[in-house]
């Protein structure tokens, strides 16, 4: 397993993450997304140990809690601690009926932090992240309150999720002119199937330092193949996309990125899902790509991709096929860069 520094910080984390996002069984969108119980979930997190994850990635959201609460056990129970296996938690999201059990204020981050700690059975979070922006709470007050949470050693290192180019920028802004905690990652979704992240998030991120977690590496398993005729006849397989189609997939665009993975995986001996997970490992400015599994098969097989090597060839066929339309004004400056860059 290869390990990648997380960011500006000193923080070494593996290329491939365990998400946590399928442990428990919630109410909700959770019962179309998690499912996986204890036992399931302790197996799991061996697997991950014996093959060089050092991190896991759950919420305070998942399941309702339970994810979280999973978590804590199943790392008590096998006697593991941070030297060996990290904890990332996240906080926003609605945790509760009350008008103050949702957002980024003070009240609501610290509340969360310190049900998250009872949960997860740890006096510290290794990272904290914010689920995503607060349209309702100035972002001096979030910021500030994380820096309090990291002074206090209830926090070791915060990042966020899903966060636009100019939020980045005016988060590194704050911290900076307050002397505060910065930023070290921002989770976000990429993959074959959406790569927007490109035109404006990885400029920024790479200016500042900033480490790209990707979640939803198979575009909600979409790039598995299962989810695609195969050309057998057979129909094509029902999982949770049929019932929850998240991340939003185009078909149209998309299945021929999946015949291209197919003819890719048959020629290298792996999965679809493998070559998937290798093109996303080959990508600049990622640190680590988080895998979640509904069982143990399906977590061996996504680990294999750590040890894939795709062949230049192989890359540009995905890179060219996969290549979003580029929007204004960044085709008007890629023009004018061709003697410049």
């Amino acid at each position: 397993m290869e390990y990648r520094s997380l960011g500006h910080s000193g923080l070494r984390v593996s290329q491939l993450a365990l998400g946590a996002m399928t442990f428990g069984a919630g109410q909700g969108i959770w019962e179309s997304v998690a499912g996986v119980d204890r036992e399931e979930a302790a197996r799991q997190v061996a697997m991950a140990l014996d093959s060089g994850i050092n991190l896991i990635d759950t919420a305070d959201v998942y399941s309702q809690g339970q994810s979280e609460d999973i978590v804590g056990q199943v790392l008590a129970d096998l006697g593991v601690d941070d030297t060996r296996m990290l904890v990332a938690t996240k906080v926003r999201l609605r945790t509760g009926p009350g008008c103050n059990q949702v957002g980024l204020g003070r009240s609501h981050i610290i509340r969360s932090v310190e049900a998250s700690l009872k949960r997860l059975r740890r006096d510290h979070v290794d990272l904290l992240q914010l689920h995503d922006r607060d349209a309702l709470t100035p972002l001096d007050e979030t910021l500030r309150a994380l820096d309090d949470l990291v002074t206090q050693g209830k926090v070791r290192h915060v990042g966020v999720c899903n966060f636009s180019a100019s939020e980045l920028e005016r988060a590194h802004a704050i911290s900076t002119a307050a002397h505060w905690v910065r930023v070290c990652s921002n989770q976000v979704h990429y993959s074959l199937a959406s790569r927007d992240i490109e035109h404006e998030l990885m400029p920024v991120a790479r200016l500042h330092g900033t480490a790209l977690m990707v979640w939803s590496p198979l575009a909600g398993g979409y790039l598995s193949g299962k989810y695609t005729p195969d050309g057998s006849g057979s129909a094509p397989a029902r999982g949770r996309r049929t019932s929850l189609d998240f991340p939003p997939v185009d078909p149209a665009r998309i299945d021929p990125i999946v015949h291209a993975l197919r003819d890719i995986a048959r020629a290298l001996d792996a999965t679809p899902a493998q070559v998937a997970l290798a093109w996303l490992l080959g990508r600049p400015g990622v640190a680590t790509v988080i895998v979640g599994a509904r069982s143990t098969e399906q977590l061996a097989a996504n680990l294999r991709a750590a040890d894939l090597r795709l062949p230049p060839a192989d890359r540009e066929r995905l890179d060219e096929m996969s290549r979003p339309a580029v929007p204004y004004p960044y085709w008007m400056q890629h023009l004018h860069d061709r003697d410049r860059v």
